[in-house]
């Protein structure tokens, strides 16, 4: 199976935990997310000799990701997540779909990662949605003569 290893290691998990304001060793329900700091594709992941966003050296523009919002993320769990193991991270595509509003068009795309034990059993997945802009076009309308 092609993926990202995970390994989960209990400093990782207490730290984390901490970040949370946590003092127990509990992997916490959101812990997958923090697959992340092994993922080299990761738009926030900090690499030497790289400008990085969010460093204050620069605007902070981003690089990576959707450029749009983040509107939602979900965790679904098959069997708990031991200290110990090394999960595998698999990305894919998820479903996408468009609404129409005031200010254009809504363009929701779904991605998950599935994580996977050394038995290649299903152990969690995580889901986020993510929401990007098209902008309604510009009519004579919307100049500002128009309301004189």
């Amino acid at each position: 199976m092609t993926g990202i290893p995970f390994p989960i290691e209990q400093g990782h998990v207490r730290a984390f935990a901490r970040a949370l304001g946590e003092d127990a060793d509990v992997i916490a329900p959101t812990f997958p997310i923090a697959f992340a700091q092994f993922d080299p594709d990761w738009g926030l992941r900090m690499r030497p000799g790289v400008p990085w966003n969010g460093s204050g050296a620069g605007p902070g523009q981003s690089s990576g990701g959707a450029g749009g919002l983040h509107a939602e993320q979900e965790f679904e769990y098959f069997r708990p997540i031991r200290v110990g193991e090394t999960l595998t991270a698999v990305k894919r595509e998820g479903r996408t779909w468009s609404k129409t509003g005031g200010r254009g068009v809504l363009n929701f795309a779904e991605r998950h990662v599935d994580f996977f034990d050394d038995d290649k059993e299903l152990v969690a997945r995580s889901t986020t949605v993510s929401v990007t802009v098209t902008p309604k076009p510009k009519t004579d309308d919307d100049t500002p003569e128009a309301g004189r």
